[in-house]
């Protein structure tokens, strides 16, 4: 992941190597060596997107002139890429955000002892029926026995919602909702961990220590928060509600109509490996402008 930019500028050379130091050297083998397996493990994953996204950024500040503050108004990334959105920004540096992402897919892995037990599926939702998904999974989680759990991960847009939580629960969950006619059908995904529900406290109460010695500034423009949908408006609170983050549902879908309902916004750049974010937005906004930058190719070709 990122080779082809490493290999072919200094300045993500430069990004890439202070990343690697921060972490003790054990990540850009991963990076460009590593097996699939291994950089697909959430430890390292989250690291070597991070890693790469900033990378992407900085060449593109250094070699087309592109200035965050200048060309974008407002910054959001998904889950983890929440933490490239606050690095981007300037509210916290590479080096304290490369260490405590490293952390994070550390305690979200440890966080459940059983994997076996635990599982993670994507629903696809039919027209209009995302609030009604959104109400009666309220139902089945309060209905669910003791020791199951179901709750909603991430709501990534009008059609498509990630539930987290215990294999039955998910399961149940699943069931139900096509049964009722809210989901069309539903995906299992082959995670490591049963991500944004209530069973990942452990990894939040981690995060909330590491997060204590981590100094953040203001960002040089507005971050909108995974948890809230809206801007973050304290300094102060971004710890917080990168605590909060971890259990709590990705609010993507409602920031994405935040930022076009309240802000008048309709036009993105998607930046860091993989276009799925962007293929979510071109398929809910046929009619917004989106560019994709996930290469050194897509650099080379830039232009706004």
């Amino acid at each position: 992941m990122g080779k082809d930019l490493y290999d072919t500028y200094s300045v993500a050379r430069q990004v890439v190597d202070e990343a690697d130091e921060a972490l003790g050297g054990t990540l850009k083998h991963v990076m460009f060596e590593g097996s699939q397996e291994d950089l697909t493990r959430t430890e390292n994953a989250q690291p070597a997107i991070l890693t790469t996204s900033i990378a992407m950024l900085r060449v593109l500040e250094s070699e087309r002139g592109f200035k965050i503050e200048d060309t974008c108004k407002h910054a959001l990334g998904h889950s983890l890429g929440e933490y490239s959105a606050l690095v981007a920004t300037k509210a916290v540096t590479l080096h304290d955000a490369v260490k405590l992402v490293r952390l994070r897919g550390q305690a979200m892995t440890k966080a459940v002892t059983n994997k076996g037990t635990t599982a993670m599926s994507a629903l696809v939702v039919r027209a209009d029926k995302l609030e009604s998904l959104v109400t009666t999974m309220d139902e089945i989680k309060a209905s669910l026995p003791a020791g199951e759990l179901a709750e909603i991960a991430n709501i990534n847009s009008s059609f498509q919602v990630v539930i987290s939580g215990t294999v039955r629960g998910v399961d149940h969950a699943s069931r139900m909702l096509q049964a009722k006619k809210i989901a069309a059908r539903a995906v299992d995904l082959p995670v490591s961990a049963p991500f944004h529900c209530s069973l990942m406290q452990p990894a939040a109460d981690a995060m909330k220590i590491a997060l204590k010695d981590v100094h953040f500034q203001k960002p040089v423009i507005n971050v909108i928060s995974n948890v809230t949908a809206k801007p973050i408006t304290r300094v102060e609170d971004i710890s917080d509600l990168l605590v909060k983050q971890v259990t709590g549902t990705v609010q993507w879908h409602t920031s994405i109509k935040y930022l076009r309902d309240q802000e008048n916004v309709h036009d993105y750049i998607s930046l860091g490996p993989g276009k799925v974010l962007a293929n979510l937005l071109r398929k809910e906004y046929p009619l917004d402008f989106v560019k994709t930058v996930t290469t050194a190719d897509d650099i080379q070709q830039w232009a706004l």
